[in-house]
């Protein structure tokens, strides 16, 4: 989105403190054993490689799939980007969902977890914060997003997206979506952008350079009184494709594509007061597999 921390655990692998980015931080999941199974259908061909140039393109679409989507709700067109049709080279078969007791990261840059392993879980983390960072609501204030851009993506692709982001969250484009030139919200209520990953896959692998997948539920919305777009969920997944650079995983180019979506429940929503309360009081995650 764009729907954003335990780093040296302590004596506690569970818990922390750090509330250093947009309030994530707070516990850890592991997320989902990177055996190598395709769990969305995926087929057998290998990625296709992208220029420089469709890099920023595609980065521009991604990370504001979430926002249009809920700006332009009710309009009836459909803003998702396409998914990233392939799936690389594994092989078919069920992600297992065991986690592996390994810890995710070392250190942090600018309150985003960093130091990932050079090997498959450690891309898997890396997709996964990634895309916490990435669906914040961090991305909608002009510096804060220049940081994260930069933490997150290869300096070339950094590089390349951020004039056209900038140009992209307009203050038309925020006021579309009930928040001021700088990205907040009005008195009395809460801009709400989270990204929050259910699972993820490898879809390929090889050596400093990788594909992986992450499934995620997204929650955006305005709450507060006055809201006419209130908080609602969204399915999508994920793709990122990484490459080592600098002693880290990095992103070179993503896309997104919706679901897989479950069934709704049945539970009543709650009100704008509730959310808003459970937004400050629940803090994120630092993910691992």
């Amino acid at each position: 989105m764009s729907f954003g921390d335990e780093h040296g655990h302590g004596s506690d692998p569970g818990r922390t403190t750090d509330d250093s980015f947009g309030g994530m931080g707070q516990t850890r999941t592991r997320l989902p054993d990177g055996g190598g199974g395709d769990g969305f259908g995926g087929g057998g061909r290998r990625p296709q490689r992208k220029s420089r140039s469709l890099i920023a393109v595609v980065g521009v679409v991604v990370l504001l799939i979430a926002a249009i989507a809920f700006a332009n709700r009710g309009s009836g067109g459909d803003t998702d980007a396409p998914g990233s049709g392939g799936s690389g080279d594994r092989a078919a078969g069920s992600e297992p969902t065991t986690a592996s007791g390994v810890k995710p990261v070392t250190g942090k840059s600018g309150g985003i977890p960093s130091g990932f392993a050079k090997d498959e879980q450690g891309a898997e983390s890396a997709a996964s914060n990634y895309a916490v960072a990435l669906g914040s609501d961090g991305m909608f204030n002009r510096d804060s997003r220049h940081g994260i851009v930069d933490t997150v993506y290869t300096p070339a692709a950094a590089e390349k997206l951020k004039v056209p982001q900038d140009k992209a969250y307009s203050p038309e484009f925020l006021d579309k979506l009930g928040l001021d030139p700088n990205g907040t919200a009005p008195t009395g209520s809460t801009f709400i952008s989270r990204t929050v990953p259910v699972g993820t896959k490898v879809e390929s692998f090889d050596g400093g350079d990788a594909r992986v997948s992450v499934w995620y539920t997204g929650l955006i919305g305005m709450s507060g009184p006055d809201s006419t777009d209130p908080v609602s969920t969204t399915w999508k997944t994920w793709t990122f494709d990484l490459q080592w650079t600098a002693g880290d995983w990095k992103v070179a180019a993503d896309s997104q594509r919706d679901g897989p979506a479950p069934v709704p429940g049945d539970i009543a929503a709650s009100t704008a007061d509730e959310i808003s309360k459970a937004v400050d009081e629940y803090g994120g995650f630092t993910y691992a597999r």
